[in-house]
């Protein structure tokens, strides 16, 4: 399409059009939160819809409640789809292909991505998929986060793209392999039709929107739209100082071996071209916090949203970022290296890139968030008569304290940057798995220092209501704290412990943990980081300080031994 014809559409048209095509999505988002069994899901969001192109299978318009990382990674999804089509007669109306592959598809093994494509005049126009976070799909560990996988099937059962829908009819085969593969086939089944209706409800409203303002119209529309995504991100750009912007951030270990990994990127600005090389990145490790290319695309992709989020969420976004990943990297890994940590290692990507950019531009730029979702799984087995004997799995990610920046203080008790989740209600997890939450609250000295003081983490104490129960954790900023910017101060690091026969441990490795044993009223705690702060602390007001004094903000962070 030329910029003639691009430039031709109606600015207010184009404003209404885009307008209808996030609410197809949104649409997309809702019906899953409200259909699907899983609380990770129905609760916390952690999925996303949105519509890709036929030919190149680039992002053209996402929902605004779902995940910004599964948009980045989605792209690739449908690439991976359409490819694995082509060699058994193609994409066809009315089929719908399935996986879970993190290589292809991006993040790790929960994630099942969905695509369907969509088809005007026995045309293909564009895709639809969907992509949720399954509650449990096989492994060696309920929930699936393993911090002791050093290859991918101790993860989760492995999906190659298939097709679970053929002419719109379940293929039940496929069905069986997946629910043969979990701890938790009814939740299974809920959240596969959840996605699935997700589906059929996004093709009828693409169907009705194409009706009333006709194929060629909506073509145009998208094309523009990512045009102008590219433009805006040009003119950012340029607008920043040319030069070379390094910074290196640490992983604690990845649950195998108890050695620090660096993420490293030396971002160079030129005129209207951004270039991210992480040449300088660790090598890809033996346990489970590689993380492929196609979900180090999509990170970088989250971060350029928050350091420009004016600009339209489409694949223009990345028109004018260069990308340097050499392959065998901790952040370009391959198959069979393990990936089911990925969450720590982009939001460590997410971090270096918003360090790097207040080099060239502090007022941009944000301090850095606490850097881990902290995954808990808690699991075991019902012993009450009406229960007896059923499995039960709880796992949840917890929140901290973002980072401040030049408008103000970070944000407390947030969730991570790589998304627009929320963090599970205790209410909602009370009643769904037998536990009880003894502490759920700031943590009191926990944000960095600074002009803008970053946002405090959180403290959860969880204690188990059954007789035993196996638990785990996967998280990191257990000794590398989350930095600040312009002058400001690092946030509090990590604190994971558990209880056993009335004292307080913490794992060897800090973060990451398995084999933890739990008996009736015992507890574990998690004590998240704060957000790291922004400039001089001596700039913070006289009566910024008292109004932090007064709310508790500010007294000492609390270690894993306060309390107990």
């Amino acid at each position: 399409m030329s910029e003639t014809q691009i430039e031709s559409m109606d600015p207010v048209t184009l404003a209404v059009l885009k307008g209808r095509l996030e609410q197809i999505a949104d649409e997309m988002d809702a019906t899953l939160y409200r259909s699907a069994f899983n609380p990770i899901i129905a609760e916390a969001h952690d999925a996303c819809h949105g519509l890709y192109d036929a030919i190149s299978g680039d992002t053209l318009v996402q929902g605004k409640s779902g995940l910004p990382i599964f948009v980045g990674v989605m792209a690739f999804a449908v690439r991976a789809a359409a490819s694995a089509a082509g060699p058994r007669g193609g994409m066809k109306d009315g089929d719908t292909w399935l996986f879970n592959d993190p290589y292809e598809g991006g993040t790790h093994a929960n994630d099942f991505k969905l695509v369907r494509p969509f088809f005007r005049d026995g045309k293909l126009f564009c895709y639809l998929a969907s992509a949720a976070h399954w509650h449990d799909v096989g492994g060696a560990v309920p929930g699936n986060y393993n911090p002791a996988a050093t290859e991918c099937w101790q993860e989760a059962v492995q999906i190659p793209p298939v097709r679970i829908q053929r002419d719109g009819v379940l293929v039940d085969d496929v069905l069986a392999i997946l629910k043969a593969n979990t701890r938790l086939p009814d939740s299974l089944w809920g959240d596969l039709n959840a996605q699935l209706a997700a589906l059929e409800l996004g093709a009828k409203r693409l169907a009705g929107l194409l009706d009333e303002y006709g194929d060629a119209l909506m073509q145009q529309a998208m094309g523009e739209l990512r045009q102008r995504a590219l433009r805006l991100m040009r003119s950012h750009i340029s607008g920043l100082p040319d030069g070379l912007y390094s910074f290196d951030d640490m992983l604690d270990n990845d649950g195998v071996v108890d050695k620090p990994l660096t993420i490293a990127l030396d971002m160079t600005i030129k005129g209207e071209r951004l270039t991210l090389d992480f040449s300088r990145t660790a090598p890809a490790c033996a346990g489970p916090v590689n993380i492929s290319r196609a979900t180090a695309i999509a990170a970088c992709y989250v971060a350029l949203k928050h350091l420009f989020p004016d600009v339209p969420a489409n694949a223009g976004v990345l028109d004018a970022v260069d990308f340097v990943l050499p392959d065998g990297l901790v952040i370009s890994a391959a198959r069979p290296r393990p990936v089911g940590g990925y969450t720590e290692t982009i939001l460590r990507m997410i971090d270096v890139i918003f360090s790097a950019a207040a080099k060239a531009d502090p007022k941009r730029a944000v301090a850095q968030a606490y850097g881990t979702i902290n995954a808990l799984s808690l699991a075991g087995h019902r012993t009450d008569a009406a229960r007896k004997g059923q499995r039960w799995v709880m796992f949840s990610f917890f929140g901290g304290g973002h980072g401040g920046h030049s408008q103000g203080d970070g944000l407390n008790h947030g969730n991570a940057p790589i998304s627009t989740a929320t963090i599970p209600p205790l209410e909602i997890l009370e009643a769904a798995y037998p536990v009880r939450f003894t502490q759920w609250a700031l943590r009191d000295g926990s944000g960095g220092d600074g002009e803008h003081r970053g946002g405090l983490g959180a403290i959860y104490e969880i204690e188990l209501l059954e007789e035993d129960a196996d638990v785990f954790v996967f998280g990191e900023r257990g000794r590398s704290a989350p930095k600040g910017i312009a002058g400001g101060g690092d946030g509090a690091l990590n604190v994971f412990s558990y209880e056993n026969a009335g004292k307080w441990h913490e794992p060897p490795m800090a973060s990451k943990m398995v084999g933890i044993k739990l008996s009736r009223g015992e507890r574990v705690r998690l004590q998240t980081p704060g957000g790291g702060g922004y400039g001089d602390p001596h700039q913070r007001s006289k009566k910024q300080h008292e109004s932090d004094a007064a709310m508790g903000y500010t007294t000492k962070a609390k270690t894993a031994g306060d309390g107990a």
